[in-house]
């Protein structure tokens, strides 16, 4: 790939391999693809208050690539995807996994159409709309930054699967939100995820329906 910065390319080759994830060349590509179609936009758009394609690897690729070991699909769904992370960076680490992002933003569910296309992605669904008014059942949903953890699992309840799981990625302060999880439903999973060239701490909660739990 021409025309990207040799400092964004390091960032994400050492980035990657401190998290252990071998990528082939097509996928390296895309993911810089990826970066390099963000910070285009982003300078129109707005898409996201991070400016430097640098900070974007960090930021938005290696904080989403952080999750993959806990990706298990085959379905995913990525609520409040905003721009498409981290769905659209599992979706390049992972071909076999069907993604599904969800938005209300329209500025950002065309960058999501537009990263699709140009990235040649056909794993990958955008959807214009909100949460309460989508439809479909998937095996994981995710998300970063959505809402509180029992809005976002209030929210979601009728699009998890029975047998399916919740990935919450959170700041350390979670523990203050799991009073608000809806009965039923319960966290089964906390793993503490390091995200390299990232100061703050991150925490991705896994949670899943117990028997008494209302299914769809």
């Amino acid at each position: 790939m021409t025309g990207v910065d040799p400092a964004v390319e390091a960032r994400l080759d050492q980035g990657l391999e401190r998290l252990g994830i071998a990528v082939d060349a097509e996928q390296r590509q895309r993911l810089l693809g990826l970066v390099a179609l963000l910070h285009k936009w982003n300078r129109a758009y707005n898409l996201t208050a991070v400016r430097s394609p640098e900070e974007m690897v960090a930021r938005h690729l290696l904080d989403s690539a952080a999750v993959l070991p806990f990706v298990k699909g085959p379905s995913l769904l990525d609520v409040g995807a905003g721009p498409g992370f981290p769905g659209l960076v599992l979706a390049i680490l992972r071909p076999e996994l069907a993604v599904s992002l969800l938005d209300s933003n329209g500025k950002k569910v065309r960058f999501q159409r537009q990263a699709v296309m140009e990235l040649g992605l056909t794993n990958v669904t955008p959807v214009q709309a909100r949460v309460e008014a989508f439809d479909g059942q998937f095996d994981q949903v995710i998300s970063r930054a959505f809402a509180s953890l029992g809005d976002f699992v209030a929210l979601t309840l009728p699009l998890v699967a029975p047998d399916g799981q919740w990935l919450a990625m959170k700041g350390p302060a979670v523990a203050e939100e799991l009073d608000g999880v809806t009965s039923g439903v319960v966290p089964v999973a906390r793993h503490a995820l390091e995200v390299p060239f990232e100061v703050g701490s991150r925490l991705l909660v896994v949670l899943e329906r117990v028997d008494d739990a209302p299914c769809p």
